[in-house]
């Protein structure tokens, strides 16, 4: 029998493009190990390891976490899943980095969320938090049964600010700017699958169709659609 090679995998897409609900459904049906820069980078933080508190620095200061620091965290937790196929999230976020990431592992495929900005803006403007329980309205497809109030408490609902329009348009510029260059750099290579689309639940059969084609289903269920 023969072993088919491990996968790596890179997902990008910029914020609000359902790149951790297409995550956590790779996870599910093709059981590789998903390393996410901001899950390890909050990590970190919270440990107060040294990169933790060098990242802090930066982050405090409203600066971007540098290349060299990003690279040295996302490739010593890498050394660690040498045996497994995985799926990086996060990183690379620029050029530097992936050609880092390339001299110390040959990626197979990275998979592009192409949703157009004005679709993001309007699934991000649109959420709504209870601060308290963390439950979370879309005023699209979940609102709240009373605007503005949680349903259960009837406190009020805020929006982070992180979900502001004007930070929403910030984020989505800065997005733009740093990771254009990475999806060239990886298109040159042959190695960019976008999928583009408004919705999550309609892009995924296509990625699902795509991954089967490297990797066997693990949960085994012959369902037309997998969710």
């Amino acid at each position: 029998m023969v072993v088919p090679p491990l996968l790596r995998a890179v997902i990008m897409g910029p914020p609000g493009s359902g790149k951790g609900t297409v995550s956590a459904r790779i996870i599910k049906h093709f059981g590789v190990k998903h390393l996410s820069s901001g899950d390890l980078l909050r990590d970190n933080m919270q440990k107060k390891t040294e990169v933790g508190i060098l990242a802090k620095s930066y982050i405090d200061q409203g600066q971007l976490i540098p290349d060299h620091i990003m690279t040295q965290l996302m490739l010593s937790e890498l050394k660690g899943l040498d045996q497994y196929n995985w799926l990086l999230d996060g990183f690379p976020r620029t050029v530097a980095q992936a050609e880092a990431l390339d001299k110390e592992c040959h990626i197979d495929t990275v998979i592009d969320l192409d949703v157009p900005f004005e679709t993001i803006k309007c699934r991000l403007t649109a959420r709504w938090i209870h601060p308290a329980s963390g439950r979370v309205y879309n005023l699209e497809f979940s609102p709240p049964k009373v605007q503005g109030i949680d349903d259960i408490t009837g406190e009020p609902l805020v929006q982070r600010d992180d979900d502001k329009p004007e930070t929403v348009s910030k984020r989505l510029q800065a997005y733009d700017a740093q990771t254009k260059p990475v999806l060239e750099y990886y298109r040159k290579k042959g190695l960019l699958k976008s999928f583009s689309g408004t919705e999550t639940n309609k892009i995924w059969p296509h990625i699902y169709a795509f991954l089967q084609t490297k990797l066997p289903d693990v949960t085994q269920k012959d369902a037309a659609i997998p969710r």
